[in-house]
């Protein structure tokens, strides 16, 4: 039996360009300005301070944190410190309603039928805590946060190792099987499916569903139907 279900975001409940495309360039180009008017700040402090250290950069010269940073998104690095400085300048952003964020035509459907039906709703994605909860209260059919009953990022582990799964069924306390993980990524689903949890593959162009796969795939959240 399925009582909770656990989303990935890009390429799965929304456009990987929206990503791409909008938030990433936004946030590089604010990067620079929004570490030297910010870096007083204790929180911009400590990751700054973390990133410094997961590159341990010899020199913590504020313009060598910040061309770190900035050579980060172009590489788009799954850094905790990265994401959770990404996530205040989109703070920025969505307050300043220069965006919205892209959700696929049935998701918010869905997600609301299976809240409905007592499913328990959960995101793991590799952008911050925030970072989703701002993605999710300003999308373009408005705010989603009411739906969900929690949200894990990449502090809790990387997304292609089982243990990060393990350590959300705890987290959430329900067995592992009885949670649906969602994404769009075979690897995470490998890790999923390897600490017990059940996996679907959305591949959003049918034609993209792998030949004998070893998930479930699926071309949208209209074809899951939750045990």
């Amino acid at each position: 039996m399925t009582t909770t279900i656990l989303t990935d975001i890009e390429g799965t409940t929304s456009s990987i360009t929206f990503v791409k495309d909008v938030l990433f360039p936004y946030a590089r180009e604010r990067l620079p300005a929004f570490v030297v008017t910010h870096a007083d700040e204790p929180e911009v402090q400590h990751w700054l301070h973390d990133a410094a250290k997961e590159a341990d950069l010899i020199s913590t010269a504020q313009q060598h944190v910040i061309d770190l940073l900035v050579s980060w998104i172009d590489q788009d690095r799954k850094s905790t410190a990265l994401k959770a400085l990404q996530g205040m300048i989109w703070k920025e952003g969505y307050a300043a309603k220069d965006f919205r964020a892209h959700i696929y035509p049935e998701v918010a459907k869905r997600l609301r039928a299976w809240q409905i039906a007592g499913k328990r709703l959960y995101v793991y994605s590799s952008g911050s805590v925030p970072a989703q909860k701002l993605f999710f209260g300003h999308t373009e059919v408005g705010d989603l946060t009411p739906l969900f009953s929690g949200y894990f990022d990449t502090e809790t582990g990387p997304k292609r190792e089982a243990e990060s799964y393990r350590r959300i069924a705890t987290a959430i306390g329900v067995p592992a099987g009885e949670i649906l993980f969602l994404s769009d990524i075979t690897e995470e689903l490998d890790a999923a499916r390897a600490a017990g949890m059940q996996t679907t593959l959305l591949a959003r162009a049918p034609s993209h569903c792998p030949v004998n796969g070893a998930h479930p795939c699926v071309a949208d959240f209209d074809a899951i139907e939750p045990g």
